[in-house]
């Protein structure tokens, strides 16, 4: 069995802008009241629900060997740390991503 994976990249800082079109279904949409919403052929999510919920185990993002310039103290501070200083560096770039990216 073959696979293949499609790729596609977002520029964030160069959105593409919104038809006239769609700026008035969005804007349609915006004036509409949730009560006017169907939503019957949707379950309700219980804190029974979130509290067993896991992330999708198939998702697995995907990894690009890079070479980064860090100062020497900042890198004995993570490998002071044991084993697994990448994914601590990944794990701190990662939060300062979504940090940024969800300020809205």
């Amino acid at each position: 069995m073959t696979t293949k994976t499609a790729k596609h990249q977002i520029d964030l800082a160069n959105l593409p802008k919104l038809t006239a079109k769609y700026k008035a279904e969005v804007a349609a949409l915006l004036e509409r009241p949730d009560s006017e919403i169907d939503t019957s052929d949707i379950p309700p999510l219980t804190d029974a629900f979130w509290k067993n919920a896991v992330r999708n185990p198939l998702y697995k993002p995907t990894k690009t060997s890079t070479t980064v310039r860090v100062d020497s103290d900042v890198l004995l501070w993570l490998k002071s740390k044991g084993s697994g200083y990448q994914t601590r560096i990944n794990e701190i770039l990662r939060k300062a991503m979504l940090k940024e990216i969800t300020k809205a």
